[in-house]
């Protein structure tokens, strides 16, 4: 089930906004700084954290640069760090926050980690794996089934993905500097 959310934050009785600990926006915001930090190694800018029970169990943003690792997307190390923080591969407690749409390869992967609720920022219609081109998170034949909130933080994530790609067409124009 897709769930729509409101983008409006919660406020107070004065009109002031609340800051709930326990919001999409505020994990989203969590991601979004782990994207910052991949922006800033010269990685694709995709942050994730997993969250259990309003703790954030792992934190992670892409690596695959860093790390020569073409399976080093930040979901797929957040996924790893959290089954260790838990002690267990089954994270069906756990919400994962992803700055974009999952790929096929991670969407495989928190289908069968059995991660509760997928929220992510910005839609990847030509790879995403949560609507975009397919949905793997929701595939009836599979033993897994996730609920799916996009959008959260959408315009944020697209305006750091078109940044770093404008930067690197950028770059490769002036020679590779």
């Amino acid at each position: 089930m897709v769930q729509e959310i409101s983008k409006d934050p919660p406020e107070e009785e004065d009109g002031e906004p609340v800051i709930d600990l326990a919001s999409d926006t505020f994990f989203m915001g969590q991601a979004m700084r782990q994207a910052q930090k991949a922006y800033l190694g010269g990685e694709v800018p995709i942050g994730a954290v997993i969250v259990r029970e309003g703790s954030i169990l792992a934190r992670s943003h892409n690596q695959v640069e860093t790390l020569r690792d073409a399976t080093a997307h930040a979901e797929m190390l957040a996924l790893t760090q959290a089954e260790e923080a838990f002690g267990d591969w089954r994270l069906t407690d756990c919400d994962l926050y992803v700055t974009k749409e999952p790929c096929p390869m991670c969407a495989g992967a928190i289908v069968h980690c059995r991660i509760r609720r997928v929220i992510f920022g910005c839609r990847d219609e030509k790879g995403g794996a949560a609507g975009g081109f397919i949905n793997l998170l929701q595939q009836p034949n599979l033993n897994h089934f996730s609920e799916v909130t996009p959008g959260v933080m959408e315009e944020e994530s697209v305006m750091l993905l078109k940044t770093f790609f404008h930067e690197a067409r950028e770059k490769k124009k002036r020679g590779g500097e």
